[in-house]
C-alpha cells in the first residue's frame, strides 16, 4: 500500500502480560492512550518498524519474527488532524518490565474486558480493544 498525504502508515503491538493485561502508551503532549508502535519508514517491513518503535518507546529488544499478525485496521488518527492511521497489528506476550522513554510520557496496563476510563485512541477503541477480547 502507498501511502497518501493523508495516511500514516503504522506497525502497533498488543503487548500482553501473563495476568491477560494490554499495555497502553500516551505520548508526551498528548491525552489518547494507544498501543506502543509507530511509522513505517518508506522501505521498512512492519515487523522491523515495530521492533525499532518498542525498543526506541520502551527498551524492550524484540526480534522481528517473534511478533504474530493479528490484521490491518484504518482509522482517524489520534494526535494529527486530518490524518487516518492504517496500523499493522501484532500481538506479543511480554513477561519482563518496560521502561517508558523516549517520547512516550505514560505506560498503563489495562484489563481490556473491564471499564476503561482513559481517553482512548480511535484505532485502540474502535478496533484494537475488541480485537484483544477475540484474542484473549
Amino acid at each position: 500500500m502507498t501511502a497518501g498525504a493523508d495516511i500514516l502508515q503504522i506497525a502497533v503491538a498488543m503487548l500482553r502480560r501473563a495476568d491477560g493485561r494490554l499495555l497502553l502508551v500516551r505520548k508526551q503532549g498528548t491525552s489518547a492512550f494507544m498501543q506502543p508502535g509507530g511509522k513505517i519508514e518508506p522501505g521498512e517491513e512492519p515487523r522491523v518498524a515495530l521492533a525499532r518503535e518498542l525498543g526506541e518507546e520502551l527498551g524492550l529488544a524484540i526480534k522481528p519474527d517473534a511478533f504474530d499478525y493479528r490484521g490491518r485496521a484504518s482509522a482517524p488518527a489520534a494526535n494529527e488532524p486530518g490524518m487516518t492511521v492504517v496500523a499493522e497489528i501484532f500481538a506479543l506476550r511480554v513477561d519482563g518490565a518496560i521502561t517508558v522513554q523516549a517520547e512516550i510520557a505514560e505506560a498503563v496496563w489495562i484489563d481490556p474486558a473491564g471499564p476503561i476510563n482513559l481517553p482512548l485512541a480511535p484505532l485502540t477503541r474502535d478496533h484494537v480493544l475488541p480485537l484483544a477480547l477475540v484474542a484473549a
